[in-house]
């Protein structure tokens, strides 16, 4: 190893450890082993001294969640809605119940937690964008109602498949990320994705606080000393100016734009931004005019007490982009190495869903989540109108709570004298429709799935489980209205029927440290 890389990665070490406690695990020093379904999560939280923000101090901004009703099939059969492959939520919740906080409501968005999860979903045909799966079976805490479990799935690809990237770090350099798990974490998040660039790769800076700047651009991969030089360099201080910065960094994208590869501007931010266009309606607009150039962006959240999650949210929903958020470097090496395809590599541009439910056999439906993506009917058949992107190896999954005919389940009744009814007679539950476009075209592709009345007699997975798991956790966490009989108790009995992997022992481990706070 060279000495400018020694001397970069020496110094990010003493950052980490000096935050991370005593007996942390840190990235680096061997993992240690985990077995059992009440082991120790395998990341380190990185956010000891920060709970001063969490009282007096907390000024973290969350958009308000409306839940979703029972639908009457009758009058509404159509459900409308934007793919969501998001996992900041969920990382977010992580970081809270670690820091032995309450979380606020708008924080738990139920789709973000249960897409942060892998799932068993079959690989696409030759041909095909995605695959399409289909479960239904019991709701855990409504007798009166079943669960419909949906699922995509992109294919999977070796990294080194991946066309070359064109990528550039967008820095938030202001004051407010000078806590220790904000651009130190960043700071080594980047780095390792510089360790991994390939040889066709060409990466850029561009930092923003009062002012931005332009610290490298078009890096190759003999230039990996200097991009770590710069990024060791960084420091805190200013204000921020947000808007001067994400010009900046298309610009320099555009710039450095490679044809038939991956472009993508990866902002780095807690959200905090105080100068030029700050609200999140401006936000929308500023990025809304980027997206068209076939530059994408990703959003990396970090910190705590003062992140803005609604505007970071804004800025990947309305940029062709994805949002994380960031607790532990061992995260940033999941979302930016391990995940790099479903991360980095879109496949399948404004993803769009619409079911249609058969009041023949459904009394009432109501989708679990995805309240920030709702379209209207029409949106579905309109190509002009934005949805959300899949990365290769990215899977989606939904939930619908399914009352069936002659279920003691309450759905609104109205007398109207011209509400919607079929008159078919077919005992199907309902038709999944789905429109994507294909990189390189305006023109979407329509795909459509049945969903026969015998899908209920079909045993259900151990990923459907968990699924039920992950949703029950977030409805007793946003204390929803629709959680009935769920306890965290039974989250755990159920997340123990769905399978063994590590990310699925993280999440049993942190129900029962929820236990102890709720």
């Amino acid at each position: 190893m060279n000495t400018k890389k020694f001397a970069f990665i020496a110094a990010l070490a003493f950052a980490v450890t000096s935050f991370t406690g005593c007996g942390a695990y840190a990235p680096g020093n061997g993992a240690p082993s985990y077995s059992g379904a009440s082991a120790a999560p395998p990341y380190s939280p990185m956010t000891d001294g920060a709970n001063e923000y969490n009282t007096e101090h907390n000024t973290e901004e969350y958009s308000a969640i409306k839940e979703a009703g029972f639908k009457n099939p009758r009058i509404e059969p159509l459900s409308t809605f934007s793919a969501d492959v998001d996992t900041a939520s969920y990382t977010n919740i992580r970081r809270y119940i670690n820091s032995g906080d309450t979380i606020p409501d708008g924080a738990v968005r139920i789709e973000e937690m249960l897409n942060y999860f892998s799932y068993n979903y079959p690989e696409p045909e030759e041909g095909k964008a995605f695959s399409t799966s289909v479960e239904m079976g019991d709701c855990p805490w409504n007798r009166n109602t079943k669960l419909l479990k949906i699922g995509l799935q992109t294919k999977k690809i070796d990294t080194s498949e991946m066309p070359p990237s064109n990528l550039v770090f967008l820095i938030d350099s202001s004051g407010s990320m000078s806590s220790d798990d904000k651009l130190p974490l960043i700071q080594r998040a980047f780095g390792l994705v510089t360790e991994n660039m390939g040889e066709n790769d060409k990466i850029s800076i561009v930092t923003y606080a009062a002012s931005n700047e332009i610290l490298i651009e078009g890096a190759t991969v003999n230039d990996k000393d200097a991009i770590m030089d710069k990024l060791s360099s960084l420091i805190a201080y200013g204000s921020t100016n947000g808007e001067g910065g994400i010009e900046t960094a298309y610009k320099v994208a555009e710039r450095n734009f490679i044809e038939g590869g991956i472009n993508r501007v990866i902002l780095a931010t807690d959200g905090d931004l105080n100068v030029g266009i700050t609200s999140e309606s401006g936000l929308k607009k500023l990025i809304e005019r980027k997206r068209d150039g076939g530059i994408f962006l990703s959003v990396i959240g970090v910190g705590t007490g003062n992140i803005k999650d609604n505007k970071m949210e804004t800025l990947a929903d309305n940029g062709n982009g994805n949002y994380s958020y960031i607790d532990s470097v061992t995260e940033a090496e999941r979302v930016l190495i391990e995940e790099k395809g479903a991360t980095f590599f879109t496949v399948a541009k404004d993803v769009k869903f619409q079911l249609e439910f058969n009041p023949n056999a459904v009394k009432g439906y109501r989708l679990i989540g995805y309240e920030n993506r709702a379209l209207e009917n029409e949106d579905f058949d309109n190509d002009k109108k934005d949805a959300g992107e899949l990365g290769a190896g990215h899977s989606v999954t939904v939930l619908y709570e399914v009352a069936l005919t002659g279920s003691e389940q309450e759905v609104a009744e109205y007398d109207l004298a011209f509400a919607e009814s079929s008159g078919t007679g077919s005992t199907d539950i309902c038709k999944i429709s789905t429109r994507y476009k294909p990189i390189g075209s305006e023109e979407s592709v329509l795909e459509e799935t049945m969903v026969p009345a015998a899908v209920m007699e079909q045993a259900v997975s151990e990923d459907f489980w968990f699924a039920c798991a992950v949703t029950e956790f977030g409805m007793i966490l946003r204390d929803s209205e629709y959680k009935g009989t769920s306890t965290l108790e039974s989250v755990l009995d159920f997340a123990a029927s769905g399978g063994t992997s590590s990310e699925k022992k993280e999440f049993f481990s942190l129900v029962e440290k929820a236990q102890k706070i709720y």
